[in-house]
């Protein structure tokens, strides 16, 4: 039986494309084990990498910032201009929210929390064009 060329190209296209995703992806490990730019933890959120950044020497006494970088997976820079946002920081010591405003190329709000290893941060942004994303992060977590 002969097959027809085009079916034999979209077949090849077909297979490498699942070959290729598995690569492309990734997880909160391979994200742990990069180098995020700012110091802080890396999350994929939707067609995004979300950077959060807390403040490794907190007490939870007062107030200290929570900044969050957005990147496309290419590690380029995303435009946040007319974004908004909250991170949720849930800790043995209670739940903080800290709304996230624009200040230069990042989202930053502050919010007296404690660098608890047991802290889980949920992180949503909703972008000017109405869509949003989230992620979940463990910022205290040890590497």
């Amino acid at each position: 039986m002969k097959v027809h060329p085009l079916f034999a190209a979209a077949a090849v296209a077909i297979t490498a494309a699942f070959i290729v995703t598995p690569a492309l992806a990734h997880d909160d490990a391979t994200l742990d084990a990069m180098k995020a730019p700012n110091g802080g933890q890396l999350r994929m959120a939707g067609p995004y990498h979300f950077e959060l950044v807390l403040a490794k020497d907190a007490r939870g006494a007062k107030a200290v910032p929570v900044k969050v970088y957005l990147t496309d997976h290419g590690g380029n820079k995303v435009a946040v201009a007319g974004a908004t946002g909250s991170a949720v920081l849930l800790a043995p010591a209670g739940k903080v929210t800290v709304p996230l405003a624009v200040v230069g190329d990042h989202l930053e709000g502050s919010g007296a929390y404690a660098a608890d290893p047991a802290t889980k941060a949920l992180v949503s942004v909703k972008f000017a064009d109405g869509k949003s994303e989230q992620a979940r992060f463990e910022p205290f977590k040890a590497k």
